[in-house]
């Protein structure tokens, strides 16, 4: 049940390109959501920093990256800042070995953009209902996740959300960022 997993996919064919789009977690919460996820042994703990996923690893053809970038943009643009706090923690067990930090403010604003971006040319549906998180534990063994689970329990992160990323997975496999949109779309009533 973690959709947003940037695991072990292989970079498409040339013709095409792997894209993620996330909410980037600032720092100082970021550094410590990479040592914890590298004090449980995550494999992914330092290929992917700290986000909440609005597009899962999605193909797409290269000839459409000019027009995900101007749909990106356009997301960006019908979408404020808004703020989100981080707090505490949850798991998708039994259904899949993840230990998350869980979104307690910002939801809402997640799901409209998340809802957003898989539209136009990077419309696509979720093997999962959408469940905005932030992945700390994931292919690790169940004594990690619980100490993943206990040991973020606490957390508390207030931040505002002012850009979303696009990432493009690299023909090794790594994840690199391919652009930042600033959310400068007028306030809601």
């Amino acid at each position: 049940m973690n959709d947003d997993t940037f695991v072990g996919r292989l970079a498409g064919p040339p013709e095409t390109a792997v894209l993620g789009v996330i909410v980037p977690v600032p720092e100082p919460w970021a550094s410590l959501l990479v040592d914890w996820r590298t004090k449980v042994g995550d494999p992914q703990a330092t290929l992917v920093p700290p986000h909440v996923t609005l597009l899962p690893p999605t193909e797409v053809p290269v000839a459409d990256r000019d027009a995900v970038a101007e749909h990106l943009a356009a997301v960006a643009a019908s979408h404020p800042p808004f703020p989100m706090h981080l707090a505490g923690t949850g798991t998708f067990k039994p259904v899949s070995d993840v230990v998350f930090v869980t979104v307690a403010r910002g939801i809402g604003n997640c799901e409209l953009l998340a809802n957003d971006v898989r539209q136009g040319p990077l419309g696509r549906d979720l093997s999962f209902p959408y469940h905005p998180h932030v992945t700390v534990a994931h292919d690790v063994p169940a004594d990690m996740l619980e100490l993943a689970y206990s040991g973020l329990q606490e957390l508390s992160a207030e931040f505002v959300v002012e850009h979303f990323t696009e990432f493009e997975q690299t023909p090794t496999g790594a994840w690199a960022v391919a652009r930042e949109y600033r959310l400068t779309g007028p306030e809601h009533a």
